[in-house]
């Protein structure tokens, strides 16, 4: 598609124009967003696509694929550069060694049988630009192969997301087992901040539907559906 503002927001002005399941893709674009609003610098020599379609399960499903496009981008990391020791900040970053190699924003819209969903994924092949606001590194930084075309790990990646979202619409657990094998910071002390509040607590578990399960100092448990982690180091 060359240069867009944002996959995501191509793929909202064709819901609003009628359209069949899709992914839409981009060389570059000049508003990448991620989530909370948060920009996402994307140079060329990346991916950016946005898998648009119609999600017959609703909202139970739509909850379980942020989950399911981080292991889809996990799927494609280990492709193309096998020894990485990939993991997984709740709900979706995707890091090695604390550095973000994807970005990702799932969103919903519509209702019945006019559902639908719009994955946006990114993901980084050439080594990120010194400006981004989050550590981050790329497919090439931890060993592909020099010359991989982006249409091959792009397809790498469609097969992927479509494995894995097959895997969400039936039912939560399998990728709750695979996402939690590969948690970051899991039974470790962590910061939530929800909102203007912060909570701190031991990362405790994945709830049924995605929730972050936390212990309190006090012993009890929250369940935080919403909110941005950080992560001690040990």
């Amino acid at each position: 598609m060359g240069i867009i503002d944002s996959t995501n927001t191509e793929a909202k002005r064709r819901v609003a124009t009628g359209f069949h399941d899709q992914w839409i893709i981009a060389d570059q674009q000049t508003a990448g967003r991620g989530r909370q609003d948060r920009e996402w610098i994307s140079p060329a020599g990346n991916i950016y696509a946005t898998a648009l379609f119609r999600e017959p399960g609703g909202l139970p499903v739509a909850l379980r694929l942020p989950f399911a496009a981080a292991l889809a981008v996990t799927d494609v990391v280990l492709e193309h550069a096998p020894l990485t020791d990939v993991r997984l900040k709740w709900p979706n970053d995707v890091r090695i060694d604390r550095r973000k190699v994807s970005g990702i924003l799932v969103e919903t819209g519509g209702g019945g049988p006019d559902f639908w969903v719009a994955a946006g994924i990114g993901v980084n092949l050439q080594p990120p630009p010194e400006n981004v606001t989050q550590p981050a590194t790329s497919l090439l930084d931890l060993g592909m192969r020099p010359g991989t075309p982006v249409d091959a790990v792009f397809s790498s990646l469609r097969y992927a997301f479509a494995r894995r979202a097959t895997q969400a619409r039936e039912g939560f657990g399998e990728t709750r087992k695979d996402w939690l094998e590969r948690a970051e910071a899991l039974g470790q002390t962590v910061m939530v901040r929800t909102g203007d509040t912060m909570a701190e607590g031991i990362f405790e578990d994945l709830e049924d539907d995605g929730a972050l399960l936390l212990r309190l100092p006090d012993g009890t448990r929250r369940s935080i559906r919403a909110g941005e982690v950080d992560i001690r180091r040990s």
